[in-house]
């Protein structure tokens, strides 16, 4: 038995390759998951246990040189292994060569019995401290990704690259996707906006702009279920999404732009949700959260080529192509002051008729014009109809 520590300094260095060869044959016997693991990754795994032992050794000779440790172990093997070995896995490694190493030493005394037991403390500390500093470093590259794909969104500067980055992410979104923008929080609350949205069956990209914060929110592939009556539970509305994550928010207003088929095509929603957000200022009761499409006479008047184009094809062109008497006769109840009366006179028609009238430009177009906010968007939309019509169409009226 070696007495002093130069000799059992040379005992351990003669006897390493043996510890690393009775290592291997036990992490296959005793780790299934190493054993599964591809040729090129166990045998990465082997050269960490190999280094692991090797360190030992030089750090029994001056156990103050500690910084060796991360970079002499964890060195050995590429960097994608950190991505294929959980931390619990890594520990289950250190745990098999621990044993083995005091199996072996085991009647050499107490001083190196006592030595390997504080290794095995060191080297845990410096493989949590590896898999911590990856999963930051994995944090702020998420991050930065995360920032890039919500920039190209909003910019509407989608590349080849924008579904891959999306990929990357980890979105879990599917179908149809809406932009949401509002205020930024003086305390922003990432995560809990997060775990919110998972709670309602939805994914979402987070980016902050200054003072403006921008969520791009997709429902999230649930299992079909059953309510209480039997019938299978409805996906929540982007709406009802929007107000469950309205607290995560800033004072000020909250603007929704309108649901598209998919995450690459978001950036038509969030054109509507930011020229939405730079205008709701000007309608005095607005909702929070509101709906882009709600603010279509103000988005119109503030030069959004969108807004006009939406007013146009979904209000002026449908009523048009559908009856040009129920255009005539909201003209007409819009230029009398929204007055049933007046404008049944101007008609030379029974009052219920222009309801009953009114109630079929509802039908067609879906906004009641006897409402004080809906007739404001459908009087918009008769101008600004009116406006793009070719003169040579008017003038055939």
């Amino acid at each position: 038995m070696p007495r002093t520590k130069e000799e059992t300094l040379a005992w351990l260095r003669r006897i390493s390759g043996e510890l690393a060869t009775v290592t291997l044959k036990r992490l296959e016997d005793t780790l299934p998951w190493y054993v599964e693991m591809p040729p090129g990754r166990r045998s990465a795994v082997g050269l960490v246990a190999q280094a692991g032992i090797s360190s030992f050794i030089s750090w029994y000779e001056d156990p103050q040189s500690t910084p060796w440790i991360a970079a002499d172990v964890f060195g050995a093997a590429p960097r994608e292994l950190l991505r294929s070995v959980s931390l619990q896995q890594t520990l289950q490694l250190i745990r098999v060569v621990v044993e083995v190493v005091e199996e072996r030493v085991a009647d050499k005394g107490e001083h190196l019995r006592e030595g390997i037991l504080l290794y095995s403390r060191e080297i845990a500390f410096a493989s949590a401290d590896v898999y911590a500093r990856a999963a930051e470093a994995r944090g702020l590259w998420d991050a930065r990704l995360e920032a890039l794909v919500v920039d190209s969104i909003l910019s509407g500067e989608a590349d080849d690259e924008l579904p891959s980055r999306i990929a990357a992410l980890g979105w879990h979104g599917h179908g149809e996707v809406a932009v949401l923008v509002g205020t930024t929080p003086p305390q922003l609350d990432v995560d809990q906006l997060r775990r919110t949205a998972r709670h309602l069956s939805a994914d979402v990209l987070i980016g902050v702009q200054g003072s403006r914060l921008v969520l791009v929110i997709g429902r999230a592939e649930v299992r079909e279920t059953d309510d209480e009556n039997g019938g299978s539970t409805q996906p929540l509305s982007f709406m009802e999404i929007a107000r469950q994550l309205e607290t995560g928010f800033g004072a000020g207003h909250l603007v929704l732009g309108h649901p598209v088929p998919t995450l690459v095509e978001a950036s038509r929603s969030a054109r509507a949700a930011l020229a939405g957000f730079a205008v709701a200022r000007s309608w005095r009761h607005a909702p929070r959260p509101v709906q882009a499409d709600e603010l279509l006479p103000e988005r119109a008047l503030a030069g959004d080529p969108l807004a006009r184009a939406t007013l146009i094809e979904k209000v002026y062109r449908p009523l048009h192509a559908h009856s040009a008497e129920l255009v005539n006769t909201l003209w007409c109840y819009l230029d009398n002051g929204r007055s049933l009366e007046a404008t049944a006179r101007e008609l030379f028609v029974h009052p219920n008729t222009v309801r009953y009238r009114l109630k079929r430009v509802s039908d067609v177009i879906g906004w009641d014009a006897t409402g004080a906010r809906e007739s404001l968007i459908l009087q918009s939309a008769l101008i600004l109809g009116s406006i793009a019509e070719p003169e040579q169409t008017k003038r055939r009226r």
